[in-house]
C-alpha cells in the first residue's frame, strides 16, 4: 500500500466537513447486471482446475496496486491466472476453491467491496472511490462472476484461521498479504501455477474469438501506422508508437506489450521499445505490436517494411529469406506435429541461407546442429500467445515445448534475421539490417488459420499495400 502523502495541503478534516460529506448520497446499487458472457467459460475452467487438486485448498490472488513514484500507482493489471479462472480484472482480490467431502470444491471469489458512506475512508481513503473509481459492490460481483463473493479485507485472517485444516496452494508473488496468511510449501504451490499455465494452452470458443478480436484491432492498427509513416519519417519512431497506440486504446484496453518501432540499426535489437530514433526514407521499419483487449487477450504481430515504401536488393534479400522461412515453419503446424516443428523447420531454412550466402561453415544441417544460426536469428521462432504475450510460459515443459499441438492453441511463427551494425563477419551493406515477419496461427481441427492473414506477408504484397495505404 502506498504511503499517505507527507506534504499534502491538507492538515486534517474537522467534523463538520465529515459529517457534511456522509450525508445527501443517491442510492447507486446496481440491478440491471447480467452475468459476464465469460461466465460459463471460467467456470469449467475452475471445474478441470479443481479435477488437479482434490482435497487441497487453491488461493488464486488478482495482485495489487504496485507503487510508480509516491503515491501514484502503475495501472493495474491482475494476475493472468486469475483473470483466466474468473473474467474478473478487479485488484485486491482472490478466488479461493475450498475442498469438499465429495473431491470437489466450492469456489468464492473475495473482493474489495464498495466504500461505506458512514466514514471518511469513501472519499479520502487509500481505495476511495471518489478517487479510483466506483467499483462494484459484493451483490453486484456476485451477479456479474456467477460466484459467490466475500470481503477481501477478511480474507487474510478468514486463510490465517483455516490453516491446518486441510493442505492449501497459493500462486505466489502475487499477493505477500494473503501469501503470509497461509503455510504452503514452495514446490507445491510451483505445481498450481504449472497447471494454470497447462489449462491455458487450449482455448474454449469464447477466447478464440477473443483472439480474433484482438488480431482484427492489431490488423487496423498497422494500417494506421502505414497511412501515417510519412510523418514519422518527420518527427520519429515515437509517431508510429503512438499511432498504433491510440488503436489500441480505442478498440482495446491498451497494448498487449511494449511496441517495438524499430527503424534502421534498431531492427537489430530484439526488444527496442524506447522508440526514440530516426525513421530514414531507404532502412527498414521493424514494428511489433499488439493490441490487449478489454478481456485482456492480446495479438501479437510483426511486419517489417521499406520506409521508402520499396526493398533494395539486399533487404528484400534477406526478407525474402525470412518470409520462406515462416513458410516452412507454419507449413507444419498442425494437429500432432510436434511443437518444435515449425522452430525447426523455419531455422533450417535460415541456416542453409547463412551457409549459402558464406557467412557461417557449411554443410547446412551441421550449422544447424551446432546452432551456427542463432548469431544471425537471436530467439526462438515463436511461443504461446492468450493472456499474455508470451503465454503459459510456467507451464511443464512436456506439455508445452516438447508437447504436440492440438487444436485450440493458439502461437505465433515468427522467424528472423538480424545483422548488427557492428558484424564485420557480413558485407557492410548487409549491417543493420535486421527482418522479422510473425503471425498469430490458430491450430484447427485438420491444420492451422493464420489469424493475421489480412496483414500482406511477401515483399511484393507488402510494397502494394504499402503504396496503397502510404498513397
Amino acid at each position: 500500500m502506498a504511503k499517505a502523502r507527507k506534504n499534502g495541503l491538507y492538515t486534517g478534516i474537522s467534523e463538520e466537513l465529515s459529517a457534511l460529506m456522509r450525508t445527501g448520497w443517491a442510492d447507486t446499487e446496481r440491478h440491471d447486471l447480467t452475468p459476464d458472457p465469460q461466465a460459463p467459460y471460467a467456470a469449467r475452467r475452475r471445474a478441470a482446475l479443481s479435477a488437479r487438486f482434490p482435497g487441497e485448498r487453491l488461493v488464486i490472488p488478482s495482485g495489487n496496486l504496485k507503487a510508480r513514484s509516491n503515491d501514484d500507482t502503475y495501472p493495474f493489471r491482475p494476475y493472468s491466472g486469475y483473470v483466466h479462472m474468473t473474467g474478473d480484472q478487479a485488484r485486491d482480490g482472490a478466488l479461493v476453491l475450498e475442498p469438499r467431502a465429495d473431491g470437489g470444491h466450492d469456489a468464492y471469489c473475495y473482493q474489495l467491496p464498495r466504500d461505506a458512506r458512514d466514514n471518511d475512508e469513501f472519499w479520502s481513503g487509500y481505495t476511495a472511490e471518489l478517487w479510483m473509481g466506483r467499483r462494484h459492490s459484493l451483490a453486484e460481483a456476485e451477479t456479474v462472476l456467477g460466484l459467490p463473493c466475500r470481503d477481501v479485507r477478511t480474507a487474510a485472517a478468514d486463510l490465517a484461521a483455516a490453516a491446518g485444516t486441510v493442505p492449501t496452494r497459493i500462486v505466489r508473488g502475487v499477493d505477500p498479504a494473503l501469501e503470509a496468511a497461509v503455510t504452503t510449501d514452495e514446490d507445491r504451490d510451483d505445481e498450481l501455477e504449472e497447471v494454470l499455465s497447462e489449462l491455458r494452452l487450449i482455448k474454449d470458443e469464447w477466447e478464440i474469438g477473443e483472439m480474433r478480436r484482438a488480431v482484427d484491432s492489431t490488423v487496423r492498427g498497422f494500417t494506421d501506422a502505414v497511412g501515417e509513416l510519412s510523418r514519422a519519417v518527420e518527427t520519429s519512431e515515437r509517431w508510429i508508437d503512438g499511432t498504433f497506440y491510440r488503436r489500441a486504446r480505442l478498440e482495446g484496453n491498451s497494448v498487449g506489450y511494449g511496441s517495438i518501432c524499430a527503424a534502421g540499426d534498431h531492427a537489430t535489437i530484439m526488444h527496442w521499445t524506447t522508440n526514440d530514433g530516426p525513421v530514414r526514407p531507404g532502412e527498414l521499419l521493424l514494428f511489433d505490436a499488439g493490441v490487449e483487449t478489454t478481456t485482456l487477450y492480446t495479438a501479437d504481430v510483426t511486419r517489417t517494411l521499406p520506409i521508402s515504401g520499396t526493398f533494395s536488393d539486399v533487404q528484400r534479400r534477406v526478407y525474402d529469406a525470412v518470409y520462406e522461412a515462416q513458410e516452412a515453419g507454419m507449413a507444419t503446424v498442425k494437429p500432432g506435429a510436434a511443437y518444435r516443428d515449425f522452430h525447426e523447420a523455419a531455422q533450417r531454412h535460415l541456416a542453409a541461407r547463412l551457409v549459402e550466402w558464406g557467412f557461417i561453415e557449411g554443410p547446412a544441417e551441421r550449422a544447424y546442429e551446432l546452432g551456427l544460426q542463432r548469431r544471425f536469428t537471436m530467439a526462438g521462432t515463436g511461443h504461446m500467445l492468450g493472456l499474455d504475450v508470451h503465454d503459459c510460459a510456467h507451464a511443464r515443459n512436456e506439455e508445452y515445448v516438447d508437447g504436440v499441438l492440438e487444436p485450440g492453441m493458439v502461437l505465433t511463427v515468427e522467424p528472423g534475421l538480424y545483422f548488427q551494425p557492428d558484424d564485420l563477419t557480413v558485407p557492410e551493406e548487409w549491417r543493420g539490417i535486421g527482418v522479422r515477419i510473425e503471425d498469430d496461427l490458430l491450430v484447427t481441427e485438420d491444420g492451422h488459420e493464420n489469424l493475421s492473414a489480412a496483414l500482406p506477408r511477401s515483399s511484393a504484397e507488402v510494397e502494394a499495400w504499402m503504396a496503397r495505404v502510404a498513397g
